[in-house]
């Protein structure tokens, strides 16, 4: 199935580029791109929750039941919104299912800080984990937003 997935990926890649890229408008086609860069590193980080269960494993919170479980079920949640982001009717309930998830993975990224033996990196580099999964809601929450809507040009 993960072999399937990757064949995919390319396919699906280009086809939501020609669909929505096709528009005159900038802002339209940044926002393509950057829903295609979301998509290809949720299904990539998704599919690696099959390729390498053991990494994933390691960070599991030991308090959180059925960690194996766990980990294929968020991994096939990365890939199944991934995709999803992919389809036009989908797209923006994808959008909420990403900041679902990364609010849901939070606990392991707080817990790799708090053990930062099991990923041998510099201090800095585990801090800054942390914002990122902001930094993934915030991205997320942008593809919630329809195409047409204009953002407020001031607090």
């Amino acid at each position: 199935m993960i072999q399937w997935g990757f064949l995919q990926i390319p396919f699906f890649l280009s086809n939501l580029v020609r669909q929505r890229a096709s528009t005159k408008k900038p802002m339209k086609k940044i926002k393509v791109v950057s829903k295609v860069v979301l998509a290809g590193f949720l299904v990539f980080a998704g599919s690696m929750h099959f390729a390498r269960p053991e990494f994933f494993l390691k960070i599991m919170p030991p308090y959180l039941p059925f960690p194996m479980g766990l980990v294929l079920i968020s991994g096939a949640f990365e890939i199944a919104i991934g995709m999803s982001l992919g389809i036009p009717r989908l797209s923006r309930v994808a959008a909420w299912g990403i900041i679902a998830l990364m609010l849901a993975v939070f606990p392991a990224n707080i817990y790799l800080f708090q053990h930062q033996d099991l990923l041998p990196a510099p201090p800095l580099v585990h801090l800054l984990r942390l914002p990122m999964q902001a930094v993934f809601i915030l991205w997320a929450y942008w593809h919630t937003r329809p195409d047409h809507e204009k953002l407020p040009t001031s607090l």
